[in-house]
């Protein structure tokens, strides 16, 4: 799963560090996500989002495996 957490992290002008302890995790943790090592809980996610006053959806952009059509 892509994210664009860096991007957001840019524009509030946060460290790694800084958003990690915002959200109660480790800098490893967000260094994992943004480099798409580790795909966050489902409410990880939604933690990040409300933090940056967006959704789910504008940070993670999920790559669906399109299924056999029939």
């Amino acid at each position: 799963m892509k994210n664009r957490i860096k991007v957001f992290r840019a524009m509030h002008d946060l460290t790694q560090e800084e958003l990690a302890r915002r959200l109660g995790v480790t800098r490893q943790t967000i260094q994992a996500i943004e480099t798409e090592k580790y795909d966050p809980s489902l409410p990880l996610a939604g933690k990040i989002a409300h933090y940056f006053h967006t959704t789910i959806e504008e940070i993670f952009i999920f790559d669906f495996i399109d299924e056999p059509s029939e």
